[in-house]
């Protein structure tokens, strides 16, 4: 006599339709492994969206917001140049060090008043007098010393070359030839120490 109703063993309980077909089996390790693979990249994917949306948090070089990559010195807080302070309104200031030379970026009202002050133009003189310094030329983009980071300087500009092996450079207005831009922005090379 056939049988034709369910599969009964003695102390076994009978295999469900899932068992039969290996759907309670464990998961194959390559698959385990691919699941940790996507997880891993969501993870690093999130931390590397964390770190662009706060990256003017990360530490700045030097532990100075306004060194520029690659700097070997940190400035002091009030900067000197030549044993002058840079002026009280300076803003936007970046610097970069090396091989005992700093290139400084600032923007300041009080320029014309620093150069005299600082001794980069002599009392009395014209901003723009021949005698110590020489005009850019006319509608070229000026280019940063390397490895100084920040805004460039708007032509024309004007070069001081002053003893010591100080270099300034500052921006003229474009519309009053006797004139500084307001606020100028100023870059100057000088040596450390």
């Amino acid at each position: 006599m056939g049988d034709s109703g369910p599969d009964i063993r003695q102390g076994e309980a009978a295999a469900s339709p899932a068992e039969e077909n290996g759907a309670g089996e464990r998961p194959r390790p390559g698959r385990r492994s691919a699941a940790l693979g996507i997880a891993g990249l969501a993870l690093t994917g999130l931390a590397a969206g964390a770190v662009w949306l706060f990256r003017d948090d990360l530490p700045q070089p030097l532990g100075d917001e306004r060194a520029c990559a690659g700097s070997e010195q940190r400035l002091p807080d009030r900067i000197l140049v030549g044993g002058t302070p840079i002026p009280s309104d300076a803003s936007d200031v970046h610097y970069f060090t090396r091989n005992g030379r700093a290139d400084l970026s600032f923007r300041s009202g009080l320029l014309s008043g620093y150069l005299r002050g600082a001794g980069i133009l002599p009392a009395g003189a014209d901003l723009f007098d021949e005698r110590h310094g020489s005009v850019g030329v006319a509608g070229e983009p000026y280019k940063l010393p390397d490895g100084l980071c920040g805004p460039t300087l708007q032509s024309p500009v004007w070069y001081y070359d002053v003893a010591d092996g100080v270099r300034v450079t500052v921006e003229r207005s474009p519309l009053y030839g006797d004139a500084l831009r307001f606020p100028a922005r100023t870059v100057i090379t000088y040596p450390l120490g």
